[in-house]
């Protein structure tokens, strides 16, 4: 097959695809490597164009713990991290907010429009998107049947979504990029995952798919292979065995928690690959792990 038909052939192979998904919105966790190099940045920012252009709404939301921990050492303000959550007290929510309502968030409306599209920047604080609680965490001693609350801060997770915010910008033909900051019971600030934002957001919102972006191939087996597709029933079994474990875990839970919310299916894929969004969405083969009600 020479080049002409290889191209002729992808196009043709991504077609049913664009047909099935046109009018399906789909809700994309960016982060890891894919936020950190320049082509693979680019490359992010043509894939969620394309998606828009062909008739699906991306929303984007994105972390950026790295920015966080680089800023926070820079002002001399020290942190720790209690459960694989960091304890937020009020000077370190605010550095929160300054990297990813602004620095971060404003970086990617920016990466989209200046590629072609159209990209409005909001936190889950604009029109009270994200209603959020504080997360509590609890710990139980050794030889002590009686957990312990432990206090970790502004942490928060996904109370509730104004889906109506995102849909206007959907329905004006923008691509939504959401800063993970939600607004507490008593109008807060707080900070939450955003692999949890994205799942909750596509939850609320009835998204055809999660997709999270990570830093591996997808969830592996036990002889390290990528698992390419995976039925709630068959996902919740590997949880249960430890065969997912380590920060393949929390972001399982999240896309299981998608699905099992009526999210079609959840995805999650390596964005070290350029493109990984558009080889997941458009080919037959995909690229990651799927999780979703028929899969195997």
């Amino acid at each position: 097959m020479n080049e002409h038909e290889e191209t002729a052939r992808i196009l043709v192979e991504a077609l049913p695809y664009i047909q099935r998904f046109h009018g399906s919105t789909i809700v994309i966790k960016y982060g890891g490597n894919a936020m950190a190099h320049d082509d693979l940045k680019r490359a992010f920012a043509r894939d969620v164009i394309l998606m828009k252009v062909v008739g699906m709404n991306p929303i984007v939301v994105h972390g950026g713990g790295p920015q966080i921990e680089e800023l926070l050492g820079r002002l001399n303000i020290v942190t720790r991290f209690v459960g694989g959550m960091r304890v937020t007290n009020k000077e370190t929510m605010d550095v929160v907010q300054m990297v990813l309502g602004g620095l971060v968030n404003k970086e990617i409306v920016s990466l989209i429009n200046d590629n072609g599209g159209m990209a409005v920047g909001i936190t889950g604080k604009d029109g009270n998107l994200i209603r959020a609680r504080r997360m509590e965490l609890t710990e139980t001693n050794e030889g002590s049947v009686v957990s312990e609350i432990i206090d970790i801060g502004q942490v928060g997770e996904v109370e509730s979504i104004n889906h109506a915010v995102l849909e206007s910008l959907i329905d004006r033909d923008f691509i939504p990029v959401v800063a993970p900051i939600g607004v507490g019971q008593n109008g807060e600030s707080l900070n939450i995952n955003a692999d949890l934002v994205a799942s909750g957001i596509a939850q609320h919102i009835g998204a055809e798919k999660l997709i999270l972006i990570t830093n591996t191939p997808g969830i592996l087996d036990v002889n390290n292979d990528t698992i390419a597709s995976l039925s709630r029933k068959k996902a919740a079994v590997l949880i249960s065995q430890g065969v997912i474990e380590g920060g393949m875990l929390p972001k399982a839970r999240c896309a299981l928690d998608a699905v099992e919310g009526g999210v079609q299916s959840a995805h999650i894929i390596d964005g070290r690959v350029p493109h990984a969004l558009l080889l997941e969405v458009l080919t037959d083969s995909g690229i990651g792990t799927l999780i979703g009600e028929r899969s195997t």
